[in-house]
């Protein structure tokens, strides 16, 4: 392999100082702190020429190949590669501090200028590993509550069995506690953790409490932030949580930020560590409209809609921070403990509490805005994974939580639907090899689907197949939301869910 490894550093130098990760005079420094880790006691310097590459993946592929070939980086898998890469940027990184002061001083100016340039530092120094985000799948499908998003998540790095089985014979660690963790700024992570040197995070002042802001590494749509508790402490929904949400919209009205639910089965994947999403983004829950407004008594100057959208939605709006906080708390301590049993909805089943909400909050048109999605864990043996989570005939397409992000109106989609729906095209442009699906353990769960689609549709061809998927999976997509809902969308929901509203 003919590699020039001076030449590649020195690319990578160039590439730090383009992207502002470095100084010009910063250059000896960071290439020495390069040399240490490619264990290399001499350099060469080349010449280059100027490049305008967007990112640095090229170059950091190149320095590995070498680095594999001499037998710096024991083993080629994923996890391996991930790890050296990390300590590769890191060289190049600033300093926690000096990110911070660079933050807040472009906050003083412009807040939007501030979240701008972090993003950006994010993306450059491989943090977000942007190359992977771009092979996403993503589309929209239309729907009568508006357009919804469809991801099939190819970024987050495959399971390496290699490195599986090399993690078995690590000891225990317990720092970081959880990936969310402040301590994971800087770390060099291990197998079983993901490295964290080029990762960098921004401390806010949230009711009066030490919160840190940081970018999602899978970013899911545009500037998808994490917004985490200084102290690793479970989630809790409380009128904190109400207060933390609005203090951020305040700080950064350009972002909306939401909670997942407190509980699991409604919960997110991360129960153990009180954090929040948000980001620069307009999903279609945001844009749908208020169907009917209510007058609700003690809520004085907010006003309390119920949302047009699948799940069980109220929106409030109001100019005074603290009233719209007292009112989502009012609402939510309710909704806690309530019950219908006309409709499934118990709040406690053997002293088990089963009622919470997803609370999202935005800044529209200068009013705080508040939408508190209700949600209610409850499960039953024809239901076990839940009453309100997708059901069993869903499974094939949903299976996971319905979390912060899905309930918005963006489902995250495994993987393996890549592979699957390329291959069910074929059954669907060939219906009489129909029957050889049985055979196919990774698709007979979707041949049910797969007749209802040919039975739908008079005329499937190459032209058309992909796009009667891709708008098949959304319909799907739909009845997982409407499964999640708690009064369904039907006169009998409808009429429960407003009997709800008018005892506020």
């Amino acid at each position: 392999m003919n590699i020039n490894i001076c030449e590649e550093i020195e690319r990578l130098l160039q590439y730090g100082a383009s992207k502002s990760l470095m100084d010009e005079a910063d250059k000896v420094y960071t290439r020495n702190r390069l040399l240490e880790v490619l264990e290399l006691d001499d350099f060469a310097e080349v010449k280059i020429e100027e490049e305008a590459l967007e990112y640095p993946d090229e170059i950091l592929e190149n320095i590995m190949a070498w680095a594999l070939e001499i037998g710096i980086l024991e083993y080629e898998g994923g996890v391996y590669k991930d790890l050296f890469d990390t300590k590769l940027m890191a060289c190049l990184m600033p300093r926690p501090s000096e990110v911070i002061s660079k933050f807040n001083e472009l906050y003083l100016e412009n807040k939007k200028a501030a979240t701008d340039y972090y993003y950006s530092l994010c993306r450059y120094s491989n943090y977000i590993r942007t190359n992977r985000v771009a092979k996403d799948l993503k589309w929209q499908v239309e729907t009568g509550y508006g357009p919804i998003d469809i991801t099939i998540n190819l970024s987050k790095p495959e399971k390496d069995p290699k490195a599986i089985a090399a993690a078995k014979n690590l000891p225990s660690v317990a720092y970081p506690k959880c990936l969310l963790c402040r301590e994971n700024e800087g770390y060099a992570g291990r197998l079983n953790h993901p490295a964290r040197q080029n990762h960098r995070v921004i401390p806010v002042t949230l009711n009066n409490e030490d919160w840190f802001f940081q970018y999602s590494p899978y970013v899911y749509y545009n500037e998808h932030c994490i917004v985490f508790k200084g102290g690793h402490e479970p989630m809790r929904i409380c009128k904190e949580t109400f207060t933390r949400l609005l203090d951020f919209t305040e700080r950064f009205p350009h972002y909306f930020i939401g909670s997942n639910a407190d509980l699991p089965i409604v919960g997110g994947s991360i129960l153990s560590h009180d954090h929040f999403q948000g980001g620069n983004y307009t999903f279609a829950m945001s844009k749908a409209p208020v169907e009917e407004v209510f007058e609700a008594k003690g809520l004085n100057g907010v006003s309390v809609g119920k949302v047009k959208w699948p799940m069980s939605v109220i929106r409030l709006e109001g100019e005074i921070k603290e009233e719209v906080i007292d009112a989502g708390y009012n609402i939510y301590t309710q909704w806690k403990d309530y019950s219908d049993e006309s409709v499934d909805v118990l709040a406690y089943t053997q002293g088990t509490p089963h009622n919470t909400v997803t609370p999202i909050a935005r800044m529209k048109d200068g009013k705080f805005q508040l939408d508190l999605v209700l949600r209610n864990n409850r499960t039953s043996k024809e239901h076990p994974d839940g009453i309100f989570h997708p059901h069993s005939e869903l499974h094939h397409i949903k299976k996971e939580n319905i979390g912060l992000i899905e309930v918005m109106g963006l489902a995250v989609l495994p993987a393996r639907l890549k592979s699957e729906l390329k291959e069910l095209e074929y059954f669907l442009l060939n219906k009489d090899s129909l029957g050889e699906i049985d055979s196919r353990e990774e698709l007979v769960k979707h041949k049910e689907w797969c007749c209802e689609i040919i039975g739908k549709y008079g005329n499937i061809d190459g032209g058309n197949v992909s796009s009667i998927l891709q708008k098949e999976v959304g319909m799907k997509f739909l009845t997982v939301l409407e499964h999640a809902g708690v009064f369904k969308r039907d006169r009998t929901g409808q009429e429960a869910f407003n009997k709800f509203v008018k005892l506020l």
